[in-house]
């Protein structure tokens, strides 16, 4: 009946257990509300299901197996921000319409299922803030649609290494790995590979969702989910209720990736956001940042990175955040343009940089603190102490030799003490809503 085919019951002061709406029942949220309990296996019978929304409750217990039946008829599965536990069901078994899975914000363990590879729909896969233990996930690089992959503050360890193909996660746009225990080298062939990243079309500009069809005797409809995420970007977590569609973000922060950023981090132009910060990365900034056009906000803080910051970042006319504070930079920082915008703090622990809009000028290259008035007051005693001598007539030679030989040794000490000191180092995804 159509009357049963969409049931709507989010944002309320819902209590309790989870209902359970009739079997006929296409389209059930019941998002943001206090239910707890357990999700009842009885959901399982709801074989017309299209949308399962759950998300922002207090549901305990394990995701029932046999949810993975639904993921035939079934598009959105949201079960994000409860109280869910144990390890993610085996889905997509069979053919799956699923095009979104959000299960963040939970308590779920274990590994990524290999069958989520089977999900040839799926364009968005939230699977962060939980306890999950694995490394990369390899296998979802082949899935055609996949445009949003979020496994952040998760137990991810390991190297990414090499794609397989060079079509892996070819229509990827946002992936955050960030807070987890990825190592070795920044994963540069999957920069190159990332095509979707390298075309921006701001002249179509629509949002990444899902349009639910659903069709009764007589009477057919469509029903927009706006797919929605939460993700770190200039420096603040932000809520994306929306997902533009030209939106490009690559958060690989809070890891334990080292070695060089490859100059290929240069290849997907069309990068908004890139966050490398907390890692221990070495060696330069490329300068291939330059090509990010885009590029809005760049984090390469707490990382170990060395030598001068790029003049060529000065092109970057849209970047409103940058911070490399905390690393081993040093000699003059870039001026003009957006640079001119950037506080202190974005250039902190970097004993080596100079310029605005630090206090320490560059007057040489190592940008050494301003010598201390000693000089002054030592010229002054060895005059007099030359005079002193003078005043002996007999002693004119020897006095002349005595200061000469006193000034020497002061100018060598103070050249030793003050004049060639060297810096010190130090380093320092939400529930869909409609649209």
């Amino acid at each position: 009946m159509v009357q049963d085919a969409h049931l709507d019951l989010s944002s309320n002061m819902l209590q309790g257990s989870l209902p359970v709406p009739p079997p006929s029942t296409f389209d059930y949220s019941v998002s943001v509300n206090k239910l707890s309990g357990q999700i009842p296996p009885l959901i399982c019978n709801m074989s017309s299901l299209s949308l399962l929304d759950l998300s922002g409750n207090s549901l305990s217990g394990r995701i029932p197996q046999c949810l993975t039946n639904l993921s035939s008829s079934s598009s959105i599965l949201n079960l994000r921000g409860n109280r869910l536990h144990g390890s993610i069901p085996q889905t997509c078994t069979e053919t799956s319409n699923l095009r979104m899975i959000d299960l963040s914000e939970n308590q779920l363990q274990g590994k990524i299922p290999g069958s989520l590879a089977n999900c040839m729909m799926l364009e968005e896969l939230v699977l962060g803030t939980n306890l999950i233990n694995d490394i990369f996930p390899f296998s979802l690089g082949s899935l055609p649609r996949l445009q949003v992959l979020i496994l952040r503050s998760n137990l991810f360890h390991g190297a990414i290494g090499r794609p397989k193909t060079n079509f892996q996660f070819s229509k990827l746009r946002i992936i955050d790995l960030s807070y987890n225990g990825f190592t070795g080298n920044m994963p540069s062939e999957y920069f190159q590979n990332w095509d979707a990243m390298k075309i921006v079309d701001a002249d179509n500009l629509t949002y990444i969702q899902a349009d639910l069809e659903f069709e009764v005797p007589q009477y057919s409809w469509k029903d927009p989910y706006s797919i929605s995420m939460t993700m770190m970007n200039k420096g603040m977590t932000r809520e994306y209720k929306k997902i533009p569609d030209i939106l490009t973000i690559i958060d690989l922060s809070s890891n334990k990736f080292y070695g060089e950023i490859p100059e290929s981090i240069g290849n997907p132009k069309g990068l908004q956001a890139l966050n490398l910060s907390n890692n221990a990365l070495t060696g330069p900034i490329p300068a291939s940042l330059a090509n990010l056009t885009l590029l809005e906000a760049l984090d390469l803080s707490q990382n170990k990175l060395s030598r001068e910051i790029p003049q060529q970042l000065v092109q970057l006319t849209f970047l409103e955040f940058f911070n490399v504070s905390h690393n081993h930079l040093t000699g003059p920082i870039p001026q003009g343009k957006q640079f001119a915008t950037f506080p202190n703090t974005s250039f902190d622990g970097n004993l080596g940089l100079c310029g605005s809009p630090l206090s320490r000028a560059c007057g040489n290259s190592e940008a050494s603190p301003p010598a201390p008035s000693i000089p002054q007051q030592s010229s002054a005693s060895e005059f007099d102490w030359k005079i002193v001598l003078m005043g002996y007539g007999s002693g004119l030679i020897i006095g002349v030799s005595v200061g000469y030989i006193l000034t020497s040794w002061k100018h060598e000490w103070f050249v030793e003490t003050f004049g060639r000191r060297q810096p010190k180092w130090r380093r320092k995804a939400k529930r869909g809503h409609r649209g």
